[in-house]
C-alpha cells in the first residue's frame, strides 16, 4: 500500500420517516467526532466529500441527513450512494430510522408540525407516501432502526455502540480551577468550593507560586482534610460518572474553586485530571491561575 494514500472515509447516509430520530441520530455522530451536515441536498454529496479527502486537513468520518426536504432532488440520493460505492477510499453506509404509523402521527401531534407531503395536513396521509417514496432507499440501507419504543438516550447509545472506534474515548471530563472572586464558571455540572483548606496565599514563599508548583501542591495535598476530601470525591465520581454515561452525556464539568483561582482549586484540579484520566478522555484546565495575584 502507498504511504502517502489517505486512509478511507467512512460516509454515513442518515435516512428515513420523518419524525423517527434523525435529528437525535446526526447529534450522536457529531458526539462521536464525526464531521456532520443536516439537509445536504443528494446532488452535493459527491462534491462535498470530495472536498473534504481533498484537503490538507486531517480526514474525518461524514455523516449527512438527507431526506424529503431536499424536494426533488432526493429522488437522486440512491444514485447518489451508487457512485459512493464505486469510490475506493470512501466507506459509504445508510442508517435509515423508521417507526410505525401510530408513533409517527403521535409524534407530529406532539409537536404541531406538519408533515411535508400532507397535502391535506393530516399526517397519516404523509407518512403512507413518504413510505413509498422511501422503499427503495430503505432496501439499500445496511442498518435499519426501528424508533417507535426507543427513547432518545437509547437512540444515542445505539448508534455509539454501533458506529464508535473499537477502544475510542467517547466521554470526555474536563477538570478545571476556578476563583470564587472572579466568578462561578457558568458551565460547569458539578462546582466543588475547596476554600475550607488550608491556604498558601499566607505562606510568604508559596504566595507567588501556583497548585501546578510542587511546593504548594504537597503544602495543599498534606492535610488531614484534604486527604478525607479527596477519598470522598474519589468515591463520588466513580459512582456518578458511570451513570452520566447511561444517561447518554458525553461531556461532564468538573469545577473545584477556591478565592483566587490559583492555588487550592488548582491543586485538587491537577490530581482528579490525573486521578480521572486513566479511565476516560480528561482535558484540565486552570481559568484564573495567570490572573495577578494581589
Amino acid at each position: 500500500m502507498d504511504s502517502t494514500q489517505k486512509p478511507e472515509t467512512e460516509v454515513v447516509i442518515i435516512t428515513g420517516m420523518s419524525g423517527a430520530g434523525k435529528t437525535v441520530a446526526i447529534q450522536s455522530f457529531e458526539d462521536l467526532g464525526y464531521y456532520c451536515i443536516d439537509n445536504l441536498p443528494p446532488e452535493l454529496l459527491s462534491t462535498f466529500i470530495k472536498l473534504m479527502i481533498d484537503s490538507n486537513k486531517q480526514p474525518r468520518n461524514i455523516a449527512a441527513v438527507m431526506d424529503l426536504r431536499g424536494g426533488e432532488m432526493f429522488h437522486s440520493l440512491v444514485e447518489s450512494v451508487n457512485q459512493l460505492h464505486e469510490a475506493t477510499s470512501i466507506t459509504p453506509k445508510v442508517l435509515f430510522l423508521d417507526a410505525n404509523d401510530e408513533v409517527l402521527v403521535r409524534r407530529y401531534k406532539e409537536t404541531r408540525r406538519s408533515h411535508p407531503l400532507a397535502n391535506s395536513g393530516l399526517p397519516l396521509e404523509g407518512i403512507k407516501k413518504e413510505r413509498e417514496l422511501l422503499s427503495e432507499l430503505k432496501g439499500r440501507a445496511q442498518f435499519i432502526y426501528n424508533t417507535s419504543t426507543m427513547k432518545p438516550r437509547k437512540l444515542r447509545e445505539k448508534i455509539q455502540a454501533e458506529f464508535s472506534s473499537k477502544g475510542s474515548k467517547v466521554f470526555t471530563v474536563n477538570v478545571m480551577s476556578f476563583g470564587f472572586k472572579h466568578g462561578i464558571p457558568i458551565d460547569a455540572d458539578l462546582v466543588f468550593d475547596v476554600r475550607f483548606l488550608p491556604n498558601p496565599f499566607y505562606i510568604e514563599e508559596l504566595k507567588l507560586k501556583s497548585g501546578l508548583d510542587e511546593e504548594v501542591s504537597s503544602y495543599v495535598l498534606k492535610w488531614a482534610d484534604t486527604k478525607t476530601l479527596i477519598e470522598k470525591l474519589t468515591d463520588l465520581f466513580l459512582f456518578m460518572i458511570p451513570q452520566y454515561k447511561r444517561e447518554g452525556k458525553t461531556q461532564l464539568v468538573i469545577a473545584f474553586g477556591c478565592t483566587g483561582g490559583q492555588h487550592r482549586s488548582v491543586t485538587l484540579a491537577e490530581y482528579f485530571g490525573t486521578l480521572l484520566k486513566a479511565e476516560d478522555k480528561t482535558v484540565i484546565t486552570h481559568r484564573d491561575v495567570t490572573i495577578r495575584k494581589e
